[in-house]
């Protein structure tokens, strides 16, 4: 299989998703691999970037909100995903596995459709290879485990693509990066910095103020304001 590019024709998925695809074959690899240097210890991991259509709302991707259990990725949100077990043929088979572990989806609808390249994860030491799906027949989806999962969600491309709910993230670390705010959801890290890429990758991106620096514990209490948590 190869290290990333697409898995099938792009001419035989549908016309909003073959940007994503037709470009997973062209991105820079060593650029994904020196955004931080792996560690010798560093564990095999995929993720599922589901993609559907919803009737009404159009194109969607799968997320899901980590339990918050005190770990480096607790009360995250995420791709479906998780570490290589010995009898995963490839990341394909990990990203699906876990998918269905953690979101109970029916496999046999999902359709991956390429590959991204590998990522390194300093925080949780992990090379994280990035699986684009369509969902051609979606199923039901739940948060399986609440000790790992607390919601799973399809979230509609255009709120994700919404100047309105983008800005830009601080970490106390002093890590600042992309983040999305949405109902419930607060996107930022890894998972935000992907969703960044397949924006504009899918030609779904519009203008917005990267000017605006949010501290995550503000950005968290704005996104629990308004829905009324706090």
């Amino acid at each position: 299989m190869a290290e990333h590019g697409p898995l099938v024709d792009p001419a035989t998925i549908p016309a909003w998703l073959r940007p994503v695809v037709e470009a997973s074959a062209h991105l820079d690899a060593e650029m994904f691999r020196q955004l931080s240097a792996p560690t010798e210890d560093a564990r095999d991991a995929a993720v599922l970037i589901l993609f559907g259509e919803h009737e009404t709302r159009g194109p969607d991707v799968l997320l899901q909100l980590r339990a918050d259990r005190g770990g480096a990725h607790s009360g995250q949100v995420a791709f479906p995903g998780g570490s290589s077990e010995p009898e995963d043929d490839g990341p394909v088979a990990t990203a699906l596995r876990e998918a269905v572990e953690e979101t109970g989806l029916d496999p046999a609808g999902v359709r991956p459709v390429a590959l991204l390249p590998r990522l390194h994860i300093p925080v949780s030491r992990f090379h994280v290879t990035p699986v684009v799906a369509h969902w051609e027949k979606p199923s039901r989806v739940w948060a399986v485990d609440p000790l790992e999962s607390a919601a799973v969600a399809r979230v509609p491309i255009a709120d994700l693509a919404d100047p309105a709910n983008r800005f830009m993230c601080r970490h106390p670390s002093g890590f600042t990066g992309p983040a999305f705010a949405l109902p419930r959801m607060l996107v930022w890290g890894f998972t935000a910095a992907l969703l960044t890429l397949l924006l504009e990758l899918g030609d779904w991106a519009k203008p917005w103020d990267g000017s605006d620096i949010r501290d995550l514990d503000a950005a968290w209490r704005s996104v629990r304001q308004a829905v009324g948590e706090v």
